[in-house]
């Protein structure tokens, strides 16, 4: 087995990738290696560093909120460092008169353009200086995506704070960890359901000094407690002169954002992002992706998913800023039922969406498709194996056939204007391994989902697809100005993949250890995730180390492969978790298709359409999950084992064949808390909660 280290850098997203030897230490030979002459190049990077007006730093990462770091600059990054202020006004001048930012109150959309965005920016970041927020010190937001979440991001960072995100499923604890963590001296929340977990925990937390509320009423007036309106007040008894004055002390290799990582291992981490890691990746990634600039083309999105997650930040904040956007935003109910609504309205350019999210869309079509008589059920079947195969088998430049044309035309076209996207040009997929069966009826709709790999130590994307730069079931190609590596190759060439670049973190805060680990020797940031590259530079990852089962014979299985295998061979499973770590034999806890309570998102009894349908394709009347599980309908259960075998019957070893299942009496959800909140399956939630179930099957 071959332990090898391969190391590549990318110029452009279309060209193949460079590859260099891993002797060198990567701050002072990254700079040394050229396109041209090394000597040249590295005075160039040292004019740039030299110019820029950076934090003294030794060290290329730090755990302490006021700490400074060294930026990995060389010739393939160059850009002059700027920061989230700099890179508002450098917008401000081109797009002031473009609408930035759109809310829906009651049947009116009120739009805020940039300037206007810029200066309730200021006013915010003014009104957190009069309540006391300190440099270094952190507004932490929680609530549901709107316009104020977003004023009071950019102001905490123009007043010199640490902005943040509070996921909005959180308990009081969760809550209290993340601000007590970030020295919160102001907590922004949305409503008084948001509020009451603040002040479970309130006194709990020193530094606090004022809670501000962005939408509904008050229920009472509490000290220190202010309306949003109120707050934007307090602003006016701040001089622009103090504010510029913060502002201008402000460097690009200094914390402004905290990411907190969702915990599903231990306590969550705080990712320390500086302001040149947003700002880089925010430009840089999202051209990768072909997002345009205004000029060209003003892009439009609708905000809908966790702000407090790095990839929506990134792409809906950060991005949206760089390029002149315009940013939209969904009811609060959105994963509820809404968000279709909000994207006919708003008929979006782009679209990003987590793996979960597009499994619920193709669920929906699927139910649709279903409604409709027989005519209709089988013009789009028709139509969506034409774009399909169609899809599967063109390269970019090839001419699509009259067939193809006509089906989409006829049928697709309709189907996606439905859904609110047919203006949509880019769709793209994050935070969490895709299917391959989603991929694909995603094609069959003539819609490429483009996979962004990734995490929030990378500042979101470091491998981007996108137009230019497509496979299916890659993740894409490294961002241009990026470098990756893969460590530890085995036969297969499959290794760790490795980061490095100007959006690699800053470190985790106060946890020195827990950076250490992250980071290797040289600065190289370990993702953890297992993957391999093809000849021309597509990266496609095959699992996670951490996720990786050694049983008990010491075989290594990678579970996401055989799950998605099950899924795709039996439509009624919605989750399927492999267990087998230190196991004599692999086994697996599935859960059935059912629907979702709209006001409470808990999974229901009844089966889903989809569900109900494979039942009578199977000869059973089941419409509740309470109906099969516990071996009650063996009509199902022989269907299940039945698909099992086909999954087990191309397996490439008997270790990993699935020898015992049980399906679960209820679906995997955010609030059960199997799932996080970018709906990830939280493994060891999982193997905690179902202890019993997975211990019977190994029991002799």
């Amino acid at each position: 087995m071959s332990t090898g280290t391969q190391i590549h850098q990318q110029t452009d997203p279309t060209n193949d990738q460079l590859g260099r030897s891993s002797d060198c230490s990567p701050m002072t030979d990254l700079l040394q290696q050229n396109v041209g002459d090394g000597l040249s190049e590295k005075k160039s990077i040292e004019e740039v560093l030299a110019g820029a007006e950076l934090a003294p730093a030794q060290c290329l990462w730090t755990t302490e909120a006021s700490g400074s770091v060294q930026l990995r600059m060389d010739e393939l990054c160059p850009e002059q460092p700027i920061t989230v202020y700099q890179m508002f006004t450098n917008s401000v001048q081109k797009y002031g008169k473009l609408t930035a930012l759109a809310s829906k109150r009651g049947n009116k959309w009120e739009k805020v353009t940039f300037s206007e965005y810029y200066h309730l920016s200021r006013m915010a970041a003014k009104g957190f200086l009069k309540l006391g927020l300190e440099q270094f010190h952190s507004v932490a937001i929680l609530g549901f995506n709107s316009a104020e979440w977003f004023i009071a991001a950019v102001g905490t960072v123009f007043a010199g704070g640490i902005m943040a995100g509070i996921y909005t499923t959180n308990s009081p604890d969760a809550c209290l960890y993340v601000a007590k963590d970030s020295r919160a001296n102001i907590i922004v929340v949305e409503n008084q359901k948001q509020l009451d977990k603040i002040l479970q925990v309130k006194d709990k937390l020193p530094h606090l000094k004022a809670i501000v509320q962005y939408s509904g009423s008050l229920k009472e007036k509490l000290p220190n407690f202010y309306s949003w309106e109120e707050f934007m007040g307090l602003g006016l008894e701040v001089s622009d002169q103090e504010l510029d004055e913060i502002i201008s002390s402000q460097k690009a290799n200094q914390c402004c954002a905290l990411i907190y990582t969702s915990g599903t291992t231990g306590s969550p981490k705080g990712v320390m992002l500086s302001h040149d890691n947003i700002t880089w990746t925010a430009h840089h990634a999202s051209r990768a992706g072909d997002m345009q600039p205004a000029e060209i083309r003003q892009e439009s999105l609708v905000s809908y998913l966790p702000l407090s997650h790095i990839a929506a930040q990134i792409y809906d904040l950060w991005t949206g800023i760089q390029w002149g956007e315009q940013v939209s935003f969904a009811q609060p109910d959105a994963l509820k039922g809404s968000l279709v609504d909000t994207l006919r309205e708003v008929t979006p350019t782009a679209h990003m969406g987590v793996p979960r999210v597009w499994e619920k869309i193709m669920e929906k079509i699927k139910e649709g498709i279903s409604r409709c008589g027989y005519m209709k059920r089988k013009l789009v079947t028709w139509a969506m194996s034409v774009s399909l195969e169609a899809n599967q088998r063109l390269t970019k430049d090839e001419e699509k056939s009259f067939l193809f044309t006509l089906a989409d035309s006829l049928v697709l076209q309709k189907l996606r204007a439905e859904l609110g996207i047919s203006n949509c040009v880019k769709f793209f997929s994050g935070a969490a391994p895709i299917g391959n069966e989603t991929l694909q009826f995603f094609l069959g709709l003539n819609i490429r989902l483009y996979e962004a790999y990734g995490m929030s130590e990378s500042s979101g994307p470091h491998f981007m697809s996108g137009p230019k730069a497509y496979r299916f079931s890659s993740c894409g190609k490294v961002v241009p100005g990026c470098r990756y590596k893969l460590v530890n190759v085995d036969a297969d060439g499959i290794g760790e993949v490795c980061f490095w670049g100007r959006n690699v973190f800053m470190g985790f805060l106060n946890l020195e250890d827990k950076t250490k680990e992250a980071l290797d020797e040289d600065g190289w940031l370990r993702s953890g995730d297992l993957g391999k590259v093809d000849e021309d530079g597509f990266l496609y990852i095959t699992g996670r180390i951490k996720e990786l089962i050694i049983t008990a014979g010491g075989e290594n299985i990678a579970p996401l492969s055989i799950e998605d295998a099950v899924k795709q061979e039996l439509p009624i499973i919605s989750n399927a978790m492999l267990i087998g770590d230190k196991r004599k034999f692999l086994s697996m806890l599935l859960t059935l298709k059912c629907t979702i309570n709209p006001e409470t998102t808990e999974p229901t009894d009844i089966l889903s359409l989809g569900a109900v349908e494979f039942c009578q394709r199977h000869g059973s009347q089941s419409t509740k999950v309470s109906d099969i599980i516990g071996g009650k309908d063996k009509i199902v259960y022989q269907s299940i084992e039945e698909g099992i075998e086909r999954v087990n019957s191309k397996a490439t070893s008997n270790a990993q064949r699935i020898q015992k299942w049980t399906i679960i009496g209820k679906d995997f959800s955010i609030v059960g808390g199997e799932l996080g909140p970018t709906m990830k399956l939280r493994r060891p939630v999982v193997l905690q909660m179902y202890h019993g179930e997975i211990e019977s099957f190994y029991r002799e």
